[in-house]
């Protein structure tokens, strides 16, 4: 069972470390299913993505090719901006592959949109997302969301790779921050 440390007083378990692997273990057999024995691309969104990705693909009983890309809306701050930075690129072509774009949250739907738009224009033979978190309540620009962990309500979470300021990422579970 997840447990928070002493000093962190101010997080509360929301989504604990058992369930996110139980939800993750069922979406890695969705996708290894929908896939049938072909490989696909991992595109991981960095850096919050991080640590669902490397569960997720731990999880694909396929051939995987992982990438990353990194893109922020946030800053350090605890809502999107409405902009969008791409701080890191794909090394290798998608051309011809399935991909799957691994978000960690889908808040407004920015960096989706974005994401997709332009792997669109590189000419994959499919393009699915999958993602940890979704905030309707947030969603600006409606984007498919192929494979969900956990939809939630719009409070901020941190943990399992979603952080505030650079904080809280190492976490085992995801957390309602509820400030200093």
């Amino acid at each position: 069972m997840s447990t928070i440390p002493s000093h962190l007083k101010n997080v509360d378990v929301f989504i604990s470390e058992e369930k996110i692997q139980s939800r993750i273990s069922q979406l890695g057999q969705e996708i290894t299913n929908d896939f049938a024995g072909e490989e696909i691309v991992v595109i991981g969104v960095l850096n919050g993505a991080f640590m669902f990705c490397a569960d997720l693909i731990r999880q694909i009983k396929l051939p995987v090719h992982l990438e990353f890309m990194g893109a922020s809306s946030y800053g350090d701050g605890t809502e999107s901006s409405g902009q969008l930075d791409i701080t890191l690129d794909l090394k290798k072509s998608i051309e011809g592959k399935n991909v799957v774009v691994v978000e960690d949250i889908v808040d407004t739907g920015l960096t989706l949109k974005y994401l997709l738009a332009d792997l669109k224009n590189r000419s994959p033979k499919s393009l699915k997302t999958c993602s940890l978190l979704h905030k309707p309540s947030k969603t600006q620009h409606h984007i498919p969301i192929n494979y969900l962990a956990f939809e939630v309500e719009d409070q901020f979470v941190i943990g399992y790779g979603l952080d505030l300021a650079g904080k809280y990422r190492e976490l085992p579970f995801i957390g309602l921050y509820r400030g200093e």
